[in-house]
């Protein structure tokens, strides 16, 4: 079982950049797809960024892209998501969730979700 704690939310204005962390023990990430995902109230859950499992392919949202760059650093087992110019919009808890290889998000790890509040 992975554990992940995410970390690094804030208040920022627009313009403004943030790095979120997601820590995993339990078992190493480095082989297994790790993804974050957001959700700003009264809205589902949205993919945002993802290294799949298998490869070091990063992909994005059609709305962070451009602006949110994914890492990761094998010897932290940590996942990374940076995140530039910062819109009012990206308002949301941000999650980041573990697969196994093969397996779907929904199956993954979840972490408990960091606060990241963007002000106009």
């Amino acid at each position: 079982q992975v554990h992940l704690v995410e970390s690094g939310g804030g208040l920022v204005q627009a313009g403004g950049s943030l790095r979120l962390s997601c820590a995993a023990s339990g078992r190493t990430v480095s082989s297994y797809g790790v993804g974050w995902f957001r959700q700003a109230p009264g809205k589902e859950r949205e993919f945002v960024a993802a290294f799949t499992w298998g490869n070091e392919n990063t992909y994005y949202g059609d709305s962070v892209k451009g602006r949110f760059a994914i890492s990761r650093d094998n010897a932290k087992n940590t996942v990374y998501l940076e995140m530039n110019n910062l819109k009012p919009e990206d308002t949301a808890v941000y999650y980041c969730c573990a697969a196994p290889p093969g397996s779907p998000w929904a199956s993954g790890s979840w972490g408990q979700g960091t606060q990241v509040t963007v002000s106009s």
